[in-house]
């Protein structure tokens, strides 16, 4: 069965990470592009049956891992601060719209030959999108927001991109974890 795919992008977006990163995230609008990492229970029941420009001819296992994706959330979790991984701080991107399409612009003069979608991710059953925009039942309370990218042409080794849209302070605050109030 595959889930009904929304592409209404929400209220807010979230990022949760390290302060300093985010730091750069607000001011200079810098964000890491990195190849995709699929949820594997969704990556052995996935389909071939993914909506263009994400339908690849090659098998799943190796197409999945051919995105550049940037991974955000829809919601405020305080779960989500994490000292293990040194996660202390929350970008919040009150303007998601004007976002994306700064994002989308960005990527497309960097890869001109190369395809992008955001949308949310399905958990539990197989996206139209393919299995990027798919994860386990297990994973539901990330709520994540993906945009993710893929090449026109196969290549054969996918590697981090880093990308800078220019500050994002008109439209995006950042909070650390000592700040921590619902939103």
């Amino acid at each position: 069965m595959l889930a009904v795919v929304d592409y209404q992008r929400p209220q807010k977006l979230y990022r949760y990470s390290k302060y300093e990163s985010l730091e750069r995230s607000l001011t200079l609008g810098e964000f890491r592009l990195l190849p995709s990492m699929p949820d594997e229970t969704m990556r052995q029941s996935a389909s071939g049956e993914q909506i263009l420009p994400f339908k690849s001819s090659k098998p799943q296992s190796a197409a999945v891992l051919n995105y550049l994706t940037l991974s955000l959330t829809n919601a405020w979790d305080e779960k989500l601060f994490n000292k293990a991984t040194g996660t202390d701080s929350c970008l919040i991107i009150h303007k998601p719209e004007e976002f994306g399409e700064r994002i989308h612009r960005a990527v497309r003069k960097l890869l001109p030959n190369w395809a992008g979608i955001d949308a949310a991710i399905s958990y539990g059953v197989q996206s139209p999108l393919g299995a990027a925009f798919s994860k386990s039942k297990q994973n539901a309370n990330q709520k994540e927001w993906l945009f993710a990218w893929r090449p026109i042409q196969s290549i054969s080794l996918m590697q981090p991109v880093v990308i800078q849209i220019g500050s994002i302070e008109s439209m995006a605050e950042l909070r650390r974890e000592a700040f921590k109030t619902s939103l």
